[in-house]
């Protein structure tokens, strides 16, 4: 019979940032002191040993791993990709929010077991076979040092948490290098459940301690029927982020005032406004304008970007890549900007599994296919993916991120200064939540019905 293996991915954002880590210190380590032997390790075979140099080569940004900075690039292009697999299924006035960053430490974690062309389809899909490394093992340890880089304390009133931890059937026997890595480089415990005789009760338990990793924020993340008498591990990720602005909105300033869903619809939402110097961008060529308020520290920002009046949110998704994004901010200058900016609070919650699949990675949630020896003791093979769960929520307001609700007003004439620009957010957009250093997309939505 084959055993069942649930991914729970659970993410809450509302502005924050530290990691749990194993005892040892793992941001001062060097490769050769993290001896990593999982069971399979994968080679590209496409992978030039010397490549062409660019045209115009990127500029890696200082004190920085050059494996590490391909690292977060690779988890940009797969979270801009799985974005837009996303929002196939949703329509256009469909709010979405994610934690990309999430789901690949998630499917990291799983690659330690992997074998064979279940190995393979994970290198590819979340383009870790990108990383200019010869084997696929020292993945794992670019993200611990990714990690390092990220959960950093930049300010005290900003914290970025992540949490890991594995779940697994007390009767069952599990590789015990595979616990050791997941310990060591992801902080991630192994925690015994008696799904075979208690599956309600051990999908409660999970749900407890990811609510209580995210402050409360994230609840009921595995479903009902989700754990079953035959699941054998459950492997969780949560993201818990909460922060104030680096200029925060006055609240005296906060009006009511319409957003316009789409040309014929339009909703009440509270518009806050502030005018100060941002990170700005008009880019006529893409219909698009691009700010970003950063969070105290500046070690975290929120980038948005609003299509124009006369622009499809559709059409600018459908063009927007790490390349464009990282582009338009690396155009952006500080400028005075009059900002005109929803509160609002949306949450999101789906199975990855059908997206993943639409994206070619099939083998894990197979039965039949399924190669994941390197979890299990005597490399047995009865272990596939049943499914994976991912939830997340976002609350915005004057002080950084807590706030229910969101409204809008027009203040066009209200500033002393003419040469200021102005930004009104009163129709859909992106946001995304990133690492300002080296560009990590931790959080991407689509605010399209703030109301």
């Amino acid at each position: 019979m084959r055993m069942k293996w649930v991914v729970c991915v659970g993410v809450f954002w509302i502005l924050s940032i530290s990691i749990a880590h194993a005892d040892i210190d793992i941001c001062s380590l060097k490769p050769k002191d993290l001896p990593l032997e999982p069971v399979c390790i994968y080679r590209n075979p496409n992978f030039p040993e010397e490549e062409a140099p660019a045209e115009t080569p990127e500029k890696i940004p200082g004190s920085t791993n050059p494996r590490v900075w391909e690292l977060s690039k690779a988890n940009g292009r797969f979270g801009l990709s799985f974005f837009k697999q996303l929002s196939k299924g949703k329509s256009e006035d469909a709010n979405i929010f994610m934690s990309p960053l999430s789901i690949s430490t998630a499917f990291a974690m799983t690659k330690l077991g992997a074998c064979n062309s279940t190995l393979e389809q994970i290198m590819e899909v979340f383009e870790f076979d990108t990383i200019k490394e010869k084997t696929s093992d020292q993945v794992h340890f670019f993200f611990a040092k990714l990690n390092c880089r990220l959960y950093r304390k930049t300010h005290s009133s900003v914290e970025l948490v992540s949490a890991n931890r594995l779940f697994g059937e007390k009767t069952f026997e599990f590789n015990e290098n595979y616990q050791n890595i997941s310990e060591r480089v992801y902080g991630a415990k192994l925690l015994p459940l008696n799904f075979k005789e208690k599956p309600e009760p051990s999908r409660q338990r999970i749900n407890e301690w990811i609510s209580e990793k995210t402050n409360n924020r994230i609840n009921n993340t595995l479903p009902k029927g989700s754990i079953e008498e035959n699941t054998v591990l459950v492997l969780v990720n949560t993201i818990y982020f909460k922060g104030q602005w680096k200029h925060k909105f006055n609240r005296q300033n906060t009006r009511e005032s319409k957003f316009h869903v789409s040309k014929t619809q339009s909703c009440l939402v509270q518009m806050m406004y502030k005018e100060n110097t941002y990170r700005y961008g008009k880019f006529p060529e893409d219909k698009v304008q691009v700010l970003e308020m950063f969070y105290n520290g500046e070690g975290i920002s929120m980038v948005i970007v609003l299509p124009h009046d006369d622009a499809k949110l559709a059409e600018v998704e459908e063009n927007l890549s790490l390349k464009k994004l990282s582009g338009w901010l690396n155009d952006t200058k500080d400028k005075q900007v009059a900002v005109q900016f929803p509160r609002f609070r949306i949450e999101d919650n789906f199975s990855l599994k059908d997206k993943l699949q639409a994206m070619g990675l099939h083998d894990i949630f197979s039965a039949e296919h399924a190669s994941l020896p390197g979890m299990v003791a005597n490399n047995h093979t009865g272990l596939y993916v049943s499914d994976a769960y991912h939830k997340a929520f976002l609350e915005v307001n004057e002080e950084g991120s807590e706030a229910a609700a969101a409204t809008a007003v027009v203040f066009g004439g209200r500033s002393l200064n003419p040469n200021r620009e102005v930004f009104i957010a009163n129709r859909p957009f992106f946001i995304f939540i990133r690492e300002t250093t080296i560009n990590t997309l931790i959080f991407a939505g689509r605010v399209a019905d703030p109301c």
